[in-house]
């Protein structure tokens, strides 16, 4: 109750406003302009910001919903309240017809995808005879209630202002849950999310959607404030301003949206009124002014205003609360392979281009085993863990797990059949906390989806997945760090957090790579540890590490790779002293 209590009085606050003695009724247009604009950037802050999907069209979207409410309440008589939910469908299946396309961009590709169908549409709602070309639709009925109709800016005030409200709230609640996890994950890049089992094309177009809903209610709403549309307001430029807001306010956080669009739409407004009066001239210089004013904005907070605003504010959300008490979730069955194999690389190859990576490698991780891959720096070690994973297929061979190919299983199958991982780079959510990283490995271990967590129905299954990475927190002896940001940590520290997250998985197999990297003398012999008692629980362990006196007192079996190729393999002791293995590390000459 603690958490939502800034909400409530922020939802006071706004209901008392129009009740304030002589409030020019201006203001209150001026604030409903806000409102509106706020709940496209509330969506651009989920896509882009917490997302990392750039759009230069969500204007367009708007243009949807308020074309749709307009179209069916003039032509059709239909009542505007009827006309929601078709707004916000047609808004959202747009989106899934442009998403299905855009988001499988990358890179300056997907923000110029956008930016090509946003102008389209701004182009198709300024030619189309049944939407009034570049007229558009006037006499739209305002919204009513029994015989009250809002036809001022006071009276359609609370629909607005409530819509933010209630926006805002279902987004955190989203980002509060495990698909919102799953968005935020998204900026890290697509392996690291994949690697525990986020569908990411999946989670993408699912926020694309969402935020061209959020924009499609804008819009209905928008036809019925000014009860006139034509399709200035949908254009590219609508567009920018909505992410300039979104960047202004805090492109990574939901009250940064609101906070955005007061700042912008205010200054806009100011300064119209200000700078003919101060230079004595008609020409718009009030875009110039405005563009230096927005530059010198982000200079100063480069991370948005919101940001900046909680850190002079004394009040402190309370760390994410942790059910102990909550229901384990299900353990994985370790059923061991008859033939006591759990992993069999066979004839293993990949090439890219005219480099061989990986040149036909062979080896086996029997149950209860823990085996290390050496070499040195550019050997294939990495390249084999990618090829297991399923982040990358090979060129030829073959890769079993416990008897059944996984040859071409996307990381995602992969994960699901019990295969955990660690990164050479640490692949964690900065911003994050430990807790919240840690839950996303426990991802398939869930259930609810978006719509349960936006309504809050997924309470349960929520205390069970944070509960399991608390547990796992603590195996691996970080329960001090929990509720800290990921990025705070040191090096070492943040490697063990990507241990713990591979836990979650409740793993047959666990792949390191380079775990003990960063880590001072006992932390290393707390993950040796740590590592035992994880293969004599069930668990079998391959690694790749640089620390030859951890290898070596570790592992039970050591494959040795150089420039791609295999050559040798055996117990510690025989790896010692093989000549091939000291001339790969050494030189020829030494």
């Amino acid at each position: 109750m603690r958490a939502r209590l800034p909400i409530l009085i922020f939802a006071l606050v706004m209901a008392v406003i129009p009740f304030v003695p002589d409030i020019p009724p201006f203001w209150l247009v001026l604030l409903n302009n806000i409102g509106l604009a706020a709940l496209v950037a509330m969506g651009l802050v989920l896509l882009t910001g917490v997302g990392g999907l750039t759009s230069f069209g969500q204007a367009a979207f708007c243009g949807f919903g308020a074309y749709t409410t307009a179209v069916i309440t003039t032509a059709y008589g239909l009542s505007p309240w009827l006309t929601l939910p078709l707004s916000l469908l047609v808004s959202g299946l747009a989106a899934v017809i442009l998403g299905l396309m855009t988001v499988r961009l990358s890179g300056h590709y997907l923000p110029l995808g956008t930016l090509a169908w946003g102008l389209a549409l701004y182009y198709l709602f300024s030619k189309l005879e049944f939407l009034g070309r570049n007229d558009g639709i006037s006499s739209i009925p305002p919204l009513a209630i029994g015989s009250y109709r809002m036809l001022s800016a006071e009276a359609i005030y609370y629909a607005i202002w409530a819509a933010v409200i209630i926006s805002a709230v279902l987004t955190l609640n989203l980002l509060d849950s495990r698909t919102g996890r799953a968005i935020r994950a998204l900026r890290r890049g697509h392996i690291a999310a994949e690697a525990f089992g986020v569908q990411t094309a999946r989670a993408k177009l699912l926020v694309f959607i969402y935020a061209a809903v959020l924009a499609g209610l804008s819009g209905w709403l928008y036809a019925h404030f000014q009860r006139t549309v034509n399709p200035t307001p949908f254009g590219l430029l609508a567009s920018m301003e909505y992410l300039f807001i979104a960047v202004v306010g805090g492109a990574g956080h939901v009250w940064g949206a609101v906070l955005g669009a007061g700042v912008v739409v205010i200054l806009k407004e100011v300064l119209q009124n200000a700078v003919p009066a101060i230079f004595n001239v008609q020409a718009q210089f009030e875009i110039i002014v405005f563009g230096i004013m927005l530059f010198v904005l982000l200079q100063v907070a480069p991370t948005g205003m919101w940001p900046r605003l909680m850190a002079l504010w004394p009040w402190r959300a309370p760390p994410k609360a942790v059910d102990t008490d909550a229901a384990p979730l299900a353990a994985r069955g370790k059923t061991p392979p008859a033939d006591g194999v759990l992993l069999r690389i066979d004839g293993a190859r990949k090439e890219f281009g005219g480099v061989v990576a990986v040149n036909d490698v062979s080896f086996e991780v029997r149950t209860n085993e823990i085996v290390a891959l050496i070499g040195p720096n550019g050997a294939g070690k990495s390249t084999t863990f990618n090829l297991v994973t399923g982040v990358i297929k090979a060129t030829a061979g073959h890769v079993a797990l416990g008897g059944d190919s996984i040859d071409g299983a996307a990381p995602q199958d992969v994960v699901k059949r019990g295969v955990a991982r660690t990164f050479q780079h640490v692949k964690l959510v900065p911003d994050m906390t430990v807790l919240e990283n840690v839950a996303i490995g426990a991802h398939l271990r869930g259930h609810a989806g978006a719509v349960a967590s936006m309504l809050r129905l997924d309470r349960a299954d929520e205390a069970r997945l944070l509960a399991e990475a608390a547990r796992q927190i603590a195996r691996v002896g970080l329960t001090d760090q929990m509720h800290q940001l990921a990025g705070s940590l040191s090096l070492g520290q943040q490697r063990i957090v990507e241990i713990a997250r591979a836990l979650c998985v409740d793993p047959v197999l666990l792949l390191l790579d380079e775990p003990a990297a960063g880590l001072r003398h006992m932390e290393k012999q707390k993950l040796a540890e740590l590592l035992r008692s994880l293969r004599d629980g069930g668990v079998s362990v391959l690694l790749v590490e640089h620390d030859m006196g951890f290898v070596m007192d570790l592992a039970d079996r050591i494959v040795v790779l150089d420039f791609g190729t295999r050559i040798a393999e055996g117990p510690p002791a025989e790896i010692k002293r093989n000549p091939e293995v000291i001339k790969a590390y050494l030189g020829g000459a030494a």
